[in-house]
């Protein structure tokens, strides 16, 4: 039987708790960065007492410790010696129904429309995902002393704004998408990281959105095994080894995907989680349901005025839909009509090449991908689209 005293930290949870005691602190009116400083400190010690002596209620032991480095500051400044009695007393303790609230409510202050979207993404992986600010540069290949500064710069924005208006939950929903499309480098899973927050986000709002980028993110998220050869080389969709995919993750996707649906208010990511779900309802690529996938497109484009300039993804997502639908040579119309705005664009190029290939057009399918790798500025893209022209070119042979 294992001695409490001596027990080893969860992590874990010392991680999940960190959102919802800086929030109560945000929320009680304290400054963002001098309750986030308070609340590191408050951390450290928690490394240091836990290990012998752990809590009976972790939260309110970090919140305490966190409200006395605060009124210790405070007494520091004699100007400001006064200024909030209310810090002396002990923090009440969130009832289960706060937590989602909290999480929403920190989100929205880590995504303040005066923030750049890079310091939206910085702040909200720091002081909900409770990552430090190592692991946040690493997973964004920039030096620690960058991002640190990126962090700091952000919680300084955030200097005397009022914090206890409701945010825009579009925005919050961007960055959480942002964070999961950062990917996977480095010692943190940003995807996996965008997944925890979204399932938090749930808890908080029935707004369908929320709920349809979660299913986005896990019906995406499910194809990761299968996404990268042994060589670390990017597999397409149509070439993937189907039985690599996590079925319990895609399940959970579809299952809140229908839920979402179910409210019929759809919005960009209820659609484009839609269309994953076909892509993933597949046995074989051969199998997809193109039909229904172009429907959905339809729907997405519909959602802007201008989708050409506004979601260039979902005209040229579209444009593939078509060429499956009505023949390659419908499909290449479809790009002729996006070159003018989107023809300096690699993805222009390989929605072509793939476009060509489809019509049996090898030759031209070589080029297009070439073209489209000479512009592709991430470098395992651009092997890709480079192995992808050689191919052609030896399948033509």
């Amino acid at each position: 039987m294992t001695d409490a005293p001596t027990r080893r930290l969860d992590e874990g949870a010392l991680r999940a708790l960190v959102p919802r005691v800086l929030a109560g602190l945000v929320r009680r009116g304290e400054d963002f960065d001098a309750a986030e400083d308070a609340l590191q400190e408050a951390l450290l010690e928690a490394l240091r007492v836990w290990p012998k002596h752990p809590p009976d209620e972790p939260g309110a032991w970090l919140a305490s410790v966190a409200t006395r480095r605060l009124v210790d500051a405070r007494r520091s400044e004699a100007a400001r010696h006064r200024r909030e009695e209310v810090v002396h007393a002990e923090p009440r303790q969130p009832g289960s129904t706060e937590v989602g609230d909290d999480t929403l409510f920190l989100l929205f202050c880590c995504c303040h429309p005066d923030l750049a979207p890079a310091s939206q993404v910085a702040l909200t992986l720091r002081a909900v995902g409770g990552l430090t600010t190592r692991e946040i540069a690493d997973a964004f290949y920039v030096p620690e002393a960058t991002m640190a500064q990126r962090i700091s710069r952000a919680k300084r924005a955030l200097r005397g704004q009022r914090l206890d208006q409701p945010g825009d939950l579009a925005v919050v929903l961007r960055v959480l998408y942002l964070v999961y499309t950062a990917g996977h480098a480095g010692r943190v899973d940003l995807a996996g990281e965008a997944i925890r927050l979204a399932r938090q986000l749930t808890l908080a709002t029935e707004e369908p959105e929320a709920r349809g980028l979660l299913a986005l993110m896990l019906l995406n998220h499910a194809r990761l095994p299968a996404r990268l050869d042994s060589a670390g080389r990017i597999v397409t969709l149509d070439r993937q080894d189907r039985s690599l995919w996590d079925t319990r993750e895609i399940a959970e996707g579809v299952r809140v995907l229908q839920a979402a649906l179910a409210v019929q208010r759809p919005g960009r990511y209820q659609i484009e989680a839609a269309i994953a779900a076909l892509h993933d309802d597949a046995a074989s690529a051969e199998e997809t349901d193109w039909p229904q996938i172009l429907a959905w497109y339809d729907d997405l484009v519909a959602l802007t005025d201008d989708p050409v300039r506004q979601d260039p993804a979902a005209v040229l997502g579209r444009a593939v839909a078509v060429g499956h639908v009505l023949g390659a040579a419908a499909g290449l119309r479809e790009t002729d009509r996006l070159r003018e705005v989107l023809g300096e664009r690699h993805r222009w190029h390989a929605v072509r090449g793939h476009l060509h290939e489809l019509s049996g057009d090898l030759p031209a399918a070589a080029m297009a991908y070439a073209d489209a790798a000479r512009r592709a500025t991430d470098i395992t893209e651009r092997d890709h689209l480079v192995r992808q022209a050689a191919r052609a070119r030896a399948a033509k042979l």
